[in-house]
């Protein structure tokens, strides 16, 4: 008579953002996967705790978000509107007052995608004023 072990499991989180899956999974758990593929786990990128949380060098998040509302064509009372937040909101997280969770994350790409989408469609879809 055998006997059916359970079989290990990592503990983890799936989210989905733009189409896209991703499992967040604790840091610890990450470096002993590294360590058993044989990876070097590279420690020079920024933790997510602490003073130096991002890259001084990098645009912030709240800069990476108003640069892509504006290339989308936007305002921010719009991109709030298709997002299903409220504009305040929105504010908040573009000046930096705020971080938002990966939900509200999610909603503002997926309405600036659809947005860029739309803009696209049009600019197809209507003759130049050469063609007319």
């Amino acid at each position: 008579m055998s006997r059916k072990t359970a079989e290990p499991t990592i503990d983890h989180s799936r989210v989905e953002l733009d189409g896209v899956r991703y499992v967040i999974l604790r840091e610890n758990v990450f470096a002993q996967l590294c360590k058993k593929a044989k990876i070097p786990l590279d420690d020079s990128s920024p933790s997510a705790t602490g003073a130096a949380a991002f890259d001084l060098d990098q645009p912030s998040l709240a800069q990476k978000l108003v640069r892509q509302r504006r290339a989308s064509g936007l305002s921010q009372a719009e991109l709030a509107r298709q997002a299903g937040i409220r504009p305040e909101t929105l504010n908040r997280i573009e000046r930096g007052r705020t971080t938002p969770d990966f939900a509200t994350i999610r909603k503002l790409v997926v309405a600036m995608n659809a947005a860029e989408q739309n803009t696209a469609a049009l600019s197809l879809s209507t003759p130049s004023p050469k063609e007319k």
